[in-house]
């Protein structure tokens, strides 16, 4: 996409993983600071509440990982009734929060967010 914005690429990266994955239902890129960068959530959805509670558990994660010596934060993941939220790395001071459907087959999931993350990570 020569020319696009980095926000509409990024978004585009969004679409692209919730077209590849059909178990996942929402995808969000928010700062470490709780700004949304870009999102892909649905019609309804308070992206300002989205990004502030991903920012949240980003930090209580990263404050787990470092004070239980466990490296560094790569990913928080989040199992409900209802399905399933990842916040994963895409750089430093960046997250890629994603909501997933309750019968995902997680093993493809976890690539797939992987692979998005390092991308978006590229972009930013």
């Amino acid at each position: 996409m020569p020319g696009a914005s980095r926000g509409s690429r990024i978004i585009e990266q969004l679409r692209q993983l919730r077209s590849n994955s059909p178990d996942v239902e929402a995808s969000a890129v928010v700062s470490a600071d709780g700004l949304i960068i870009a999102s892909d959530l649905p019609a309804g959805s308070e992206e300002d509440r989205v990004s502030a509670m991903s920012a949240a558990m980003l930090s209580l994660g990263d404050r787990i990982a470092s004070e239980l010596s466990r490296g560094t934060l790569e990913q928080v993941f989040i199992r409900g009734a209802q399905g399933y939220v990842f916040l994963t790395s895409a750089n430093e001071d960046t997250v890629l929060t994603v909501l997933v459907r309750k019968d995902a087959k997680l093993g493809l999931i976890f690539l797939d967010i992987r692979r998005a993350a390092d991308e978006i990570g590229k972009m930013i």
